[in-house]
């Protein structure tokens, strides 16, 4: 072998160890944390689609009764990860993930039209005074402590681009929300020493457009767009997982 067909030969062994560490590094772990009115198993498309490209992921299923009991729940599934973990929130989810992914095995975090409340908020306080002409989400008075959408509006206001069938079985099927996780305050908010990202929702009827770039841009996501309702993980599951696999990647 010459000198030259030798150093080649190095070079390419070198970039080949360099690339396999590089996967060793990246974040395997992915933990799902779903919002309120729903529960964990509208992530199943984005859960198969990231099982498939070698990820082990977990669904937490909130109570969604208290923010304390959802975060506890939350930290139960970080737990029982064998590694780091990329800590992914829709809606109601962010806050939850905000308090939670204070949990040093969590090296970034994913919000996906999502709720990111800073020291002292709740979705509460972030709800509380909506930009002009934004659209009102069709909730319902409280029952016994606990929320509800419309159901007859539950289509239009959540899940506009999923299929009818599918967005009618999400409105009947609603988990009731209780008040005590609105207004359920962050103590410490993890995207202050954490990584993150963000999907924008566009044609987001819960969270106004405007809203969600306002909260990404305090947290310093890297923030991507794309034109979906409030339920795109539903609806547009790659381009969730595209996100999500980002940050796996960019996070270690």
């Amino acid at each position: 072998m010459t000198v030259k067909n030798m150093l080649a030969a190095t070079a390419v062994f070198a970039l080949g160890t360099l690339a396999a560490q590089a996967a060793e590094s990246s974040v395997k772990n992915v933990v799902l944390v779903h919002g309120g009115f729903v529960d964990g198993s509208g992530w199943s498309q984005v859960y198969r689609g990231l099982r498939k490209d070698g990820y082990s992921v977990a669904v937490v299923q909130n109570p969604t009764t208290s923010l304390a009991a959802d975060v506890a729940a939350t930290k139960l599934a970080i737990s029982q990860q064998s590694g780091t973990v990329i800590l992914v929130g829709h809606s109601y989810g962010g806050a939850v993930i905000t308090e939670a992914g204070t949990d040093p095995k969590v090296k970034g975090l994913v919000y996906i039209a999502a709720f990111a409340p800073d020291k002292g908020e709740s979705v509460q306080t972030l709800i509380a005074n909506p930009p002009p002409g934004a659209p009102v989400p069709p909730l319902l008075p409280p029952q016994n402590g606990f929320l509800f959408l419309d159901r007859a509006k539950f289509a239009g206001a959540f899940a506009a681009d999923v299929p009818p069938a599918d967005a009618a079985f999400m409105a009947d099927s609603q988990v009731p929300w209780s008040v005590n996780a609105l207004t359920g305050a962050v103590t410490e908010p993890a995207w202050r020493s954490k990584r993150s990202w963000y999907l924008v929702t566009t044609e987001d009827k819960m969270i106004p457009p405007p809203a969600q770039r306002q909260m990404a841009k305090r947290a310093g996501s890297t923030v991507v767009e794309a034109k979906g309702s409030h339920a795109i993980y539903v609806s547009q599951p790659r381009a969730v997982i595209k996100l999500i696999e980002q940050a796996a990647k960019d996070a270690a």
